[in-house]
């Protein structure tokens, strides 16, 4: 049994069945990420009905965001073989709307909470994470997602999602922590610009973020920078122009490197009548497009990479940065609690010796009140245990100072946690670790020792062989007649169930 209980439990079989057929490699990390869900458990990072397998998308993930004048839907539309996105040259959808597979031929839109509470969806708890920013707006998450379906076969095995427009947004604050949201977890980001408007003015803010927080990720190669509807440079006969205005703005806030795209969509294209610049302007796009799609396809490649990397940054977060940062917590919480101590207990006793002082109980060094010269004349009584109830107090004394130390330091060891953007809860292993029947003398956090750390060396280790098993498969560098080459990891039929028709069949088990 999973140590998260018999829920995560059920969703880590149905994903090792899925995953059996469509990609073996990655079923070899489901196991993995079992072992790192009980280490989590054992030293309190990891906590409830949850997994670490659970916070990361296993489905291929596409996000396609910019401005809302940019054509993001057309491209949409145009890519699936379906209208599933309204379009137009204002702001339209003011959701972030998840697009995947579905064997039915009628298409189907479903509400936020689909995609919130949903472990396998990219958004799951993004409730939670939008009420940090914006009280309140974490119990209208219908105003911020929605899912839908569609039975193309361009999103077998896939995800798209579609951003609202950005400057269309009136909730921007949780509107950009979503997109950031995404932007970590995708395997591919499209990011598009409006070949109308190649200078931003109002939106300069928009392409700070976009762009000043992505060029410098460790994964920016997965960022494809996209000038959209460059057909309508054509009446001046300009696209030089524009496309170099475009490359200027971006260079301003450093992308100067890097593959950028200039598309239109063939069913929204304004007419050009002169054949020679028709045929010109139709070659680049279909080559572009072509190149855009071509990425979109692999992404499925990019998506097994994505989860080994995963699981290789969730082991280094807890022996690197998890474990560290709680025992410099347990370091400042030991040296509270012996000033704590030796302010209250010495105080105590400086008091008790300062009143037996005045009332004369001493003769030189020795204690001699009358009562205990009267008791010492019973034959059961006992001078030691008249430390019975000092004992008791100084206990009293030091496990509420313990408590009151540890309390002190939550607020700093949360803040602490949420700006190193740790995947664990050190926070857990912290009050794990400050338990009362836990000795202060133990320095290292509640469960680390020699053991755990050997388990979760073994976890890191073996990511460097699903990356070399992922590496045989797409790749053949000697040149062998064996067939590791340029194959996808799953067969054709292997994506037929979807994860939306996947929403029911969960409930219909845990119901």
């Amino acid at each position: 049994m999973h140590p998260a209980g018999k829920i995560i439990e059920s969703r880590l079989q149905h994903l090792e069945t899925h995953l059996e057929q469509e990609n073996p490699v990655l079923l070899e990390t489901v196991k993995s990420f079992r072992t790192l869900d009980e280490i989590g458990f054992k030293l309190g990072l990891l906590e409830g009905d949850n997994s670490y397998s659970m916070q990361i998308p296993w489905w291929p993930l596409i996000s396609i965001l910019g401005t809302f004048s940019a054509g993001k839907s057309t491209f949409i539309n145009h890519y699936i073989g379906h209208k599933i996105q309204r379009s137009g040259n204002q702001a339209v959808d003011d959701k972030f709307t998840v697009i995947c597979y579905s064997r039915e031929e009628t298409g189907h839109a479903l509400p936020g909470v689909a995609l919130d509470s949903d472990p396998r969806f990219p958004f799951y708890q993004m409730s939670d994470e939008i009420e940090k920013v914006a009280t309140g707006e974490g119990a209208r998450i219908d105003a911020y997602l929605q899912l839908k379906t569609c039975p193309s076969d361009k999103l077998r095995g896939k995800i798209v999602i579609d951003s609202p427009g950005f400057d269309a947004d009136a909730q921007r604050t949780a509107t950009l922590r979503i997109t950031d949201h995404i932007i970590g977890l995708s395997d591919l980001v499209l990011v598009f610009f409006d070949a109308r408007h190649p200078e931003p003015g109002a939106m300069r803010d928009t392409l700070d973020h976009l762009i000043d927080d992505t060029i410098n990720r460790p994964d920016s190669g997965k960022f494809l920078y996209i000038l959209n509807q460059i057909d309508t440079t054509a009446r001046e006969n300009n696209p030089e122009d524009v496309i170099a205005a475009w490359q200027r703005a971006l260079g301003e806030r450093g992308l100067t490197a890097g593959r950028f795209y200039t598309i239109y969509s063939p069913e929204a294209a304004i007419p050009i009548e002169d054949t020679a610049l028709r045929e010109r302007y139709e070659q680049k796009r279909d080559q572009d497009l072509k190149d855009i799609h071509g990425r979109m396809e692999e992404v499925e490649i990019e998506r097994a990479y994505r989860i080994v990397g995963a699981l290789e940054k969730t082991a280094r977060d807890i022996e690197e940065r998890s474990i560290p940062l709680v025992a410099k917590t347990l370091k400042r919480w030991r040296k509270r609690v012996f000033w704590g101590d030796g302010v209250l207990i010495g105080g105590l006793l400086a008091l008790l010796l300062f009143f037996s002082i005045k009332a004369n109980y001493w003769k030189g060094f020795s204690f001699t009140p009358p009562w205990l010269l009267d008791a010492a004349g019973n034959p059961i009584f006992n001078p030691w245990l008249l430390l019975i109830p000092l004992l008791l107090v100084f206990g009293a004394i030091h496990f509420s100072v313990r408590s009151l130390a540890a309390k002190s330091l939550i607020a700093s060891l949360h803040k602490q946690s949420e700006a190193a953007g740790l995947l664990c809860n050190p926070l857990g292993s912290f009050l794990r670790s400050t338990k009362p029947w836990r000795s202060m003398l133990m320095r290292a956090p509640a469960g680390w020792g020699r053991r755990t750390r050997a388990r979760l060396t073994e976890v890191i280790k073996s990511t460097d062989n699903y990356v070399q098993t992922l590496n045989d498969r797409f790749t053949n560098p000697s040149g062998n007649s064996l067939k590791t080459a340029h194959h996808s990891a799953a067969p054709e039929d292997s994506t037929d169930t979807a994860p939306a028709e996947e929403i029911a069949t969960a409930q219909e088990q845990n119901a």
